[in-house]
């Protein structure tokens, strides 16, 4: 694990235009103490002395009596983060759904078994060892597997792919590249089930000082070994950009008390309750079920209308009678691939309790006429039927680790509760060229299930028409 803080410089433009130029504790004092004067920000600059920064700041919060949380909040820190789990950055992104920031994609990099992230590394008990290694070797083989035949079908099959013919069969060197990337994001999106969440991945993440701050104490409270490493990690690293305001950056009890009853209520209450209240097929996938609730506090088919005609694009902002409707939309049974690219919609609250429910492994997408290729992902899918219930009985004897021995396939519970224009903007996006298959399945579904409940809204809502990734 490694994360680097990275300072951000002023460019060649502003240096002509003799822009200020602060460090971020320093930008923020500046912010701080604009608000207790009305001198302007020229007449606060000519107080800073450029050669000692430093002592500039600490001279501005002697003059302000202003609380560190909101001097924390304008401090902008950047922070890159390599050598994580898959579950760390998902992790990391559910604490932090409003910051900026990107993760590498499995969908354009191959994963190597190599990017496995040791049982020592993961905090695995000792006794778990051998089972880990078993299945992360069994996970990357066949993961392996699936792409090779993944990739051979999109080749076979190409009305598989949904590739416009017209690219297929042109001469042009751009459009043969574009057919070969498709063809790639085909089969990673389709084999990207069985890759492990002991797999390594990449973040970047830019946020405030204060919101580092809470994530930070919150990943020093908890109980996985690997979250507390990266907590004490990225409070090292605030310490370069903003020393000043790392007062909330240990861990407390307040903050372990919530991970563990969370952590209990999994164990107990959920783990029984919720079992058995999904259906499975003989491969052990959770058949998916949609729900959608909607309430509206001043409808009128004729205002709704119009809020939705008013759009030229699925940029364009809603009228208020759709932002002031909330909605509660969830799914029974989809995988974490999917929840992992969900979860970073930033708006309203999410809650997904980390509990396998089955396995999700792209069979639905086979062909129909079934071949050596599509057995050999048969066989994969048939190999990973029994590791839910070996999840489970980890859960049962509450070993936290256990969600290191799951993968980007198995499914869970997942609900978001939000207002009815960041709904339709997610489902708009979530339905476009680029998406993946399965979750603009799954949004699609959500949708029909919204055009029930408000007909007026059929064919005002710009489905699909995000462009391409």
């Amino acid at each position: 694990m490694k994360v680097q803080y990275v300072s951000i410089c002023p460019t060649q433009q502003a240096q002509e235009a003799g822009a200020y130029s602060f460090t971020p504790e320093l930008l923020a004092s500046v912010g701080a103490r604009y608000s207790r004067n009305n001198e302007g920000l020229d007449a606060i600059a000519s107080k800073i002395d450029p050669n000692n920064l430093d002592k500039s700041v600490d001279g501005i919060f002697k003059m302000i009596d202003y609380g560190h949380a909101s001097i924390a909040d304008m401090t902008p820190i950047a922070l890159f983060i390599d050598g994580i789990s898959q579950f760390a950055a998902y992790y990391l992104w559910t604490l932090s759904p409003t910051a900026g920031g990107q993760e590498c994609s499995t969908r354009y990099i191959k994963i190597d078994k190599d990017s496995l992230l040791s049982a020592e590394d993961l905090g695995i008990p000792e006794h778990l060892k051998e089972d880990f290694n078993n299945y992360n070797m069994n996970a990357f083989s066949n993961y392996t597997i699936a792409l090779e035949a993944w990739t051979a079908l999109s080749e076979k099959n190409p009305e598989l792919t949904k590739i416009p013919e017209h690219l297929i069969n042109s001469e042009s060197e751009k459009d043969k590249k574009a057919v070969l990337r498709m063809r790639r994001n085909f089969a990673f999106d389709r084999a990207r089930v069985y890759l492990p969440l002991s797999a390594s991945t990449g973040v970047m993440m830019l946020q405030s000082a204060r919101a580092w701050a809470y994530i930070s104490s919150h990943l020093q409270s908890h109980y996985l070994k690997e979250l507390k490493d990266l907590g004490d990690n990225i409070a090292q690293q605030l310490s370069l950009g903003a020393p000043r305001l790392l007062k909330h950056t240990k861990a407390n009890d307040g903050q372990k008390n919530y991970i563990n009853n969370e952590f209990t209520l999994l164990t107990e209450s959920l783990l029984d309750s919720i079992w058995n209240k999904f259906k499975k097929n003989e491969h052990g996938e959770v058949l998916t079920e949609n729900y959608l609730e909607a309430e509206d506090l001043w409808y009128d088919d004729e205002l709704v209308s119009m809020a939705c005609k008013s759009r030229t694009n699925r940029y364009s902002p809603f009228g208020n009678i759709i932002a002031r409707t909330s909605v509660k939309f969830c799914w029974l049974g989809i995988s974490f691939g999917e929840i992992r690219d969900l979860n970073r919609h930033r708006t309203g609250t999410k809650y997904c309790p980390l509990m396998p429910l089955g396995f999700y492994a792209s069979l639905d997408q086979l062909p129909e006429k079934k071949d050596e290729l599509s057995q050999a992902i048969v066989s994969c899918a048939n190999s990973f039927k029994n590791t839910t219930e070996y999840t489970r009985n980890l859960l049962k004897s509450k070993v936290g680790e256990y969600i290191y021995f799951t993968s980007l396939g198995h499914q869970y519970y997942f609900e978001h509760t939000t207002t009815a224009d960041k709904f339709l903007y997610e489902m708009e996006l979530r339905t476009g060229v680029g998406a993946h298959f399965k979750y603009a399945e799954h949004c699609k579904n959500l949708l029909n299930l919204w055009y029930n409940k408000y007909p007026v809204t059929k064919g005002l809502i710009f489905e699909g028409s995000a462009e391409p990734e």
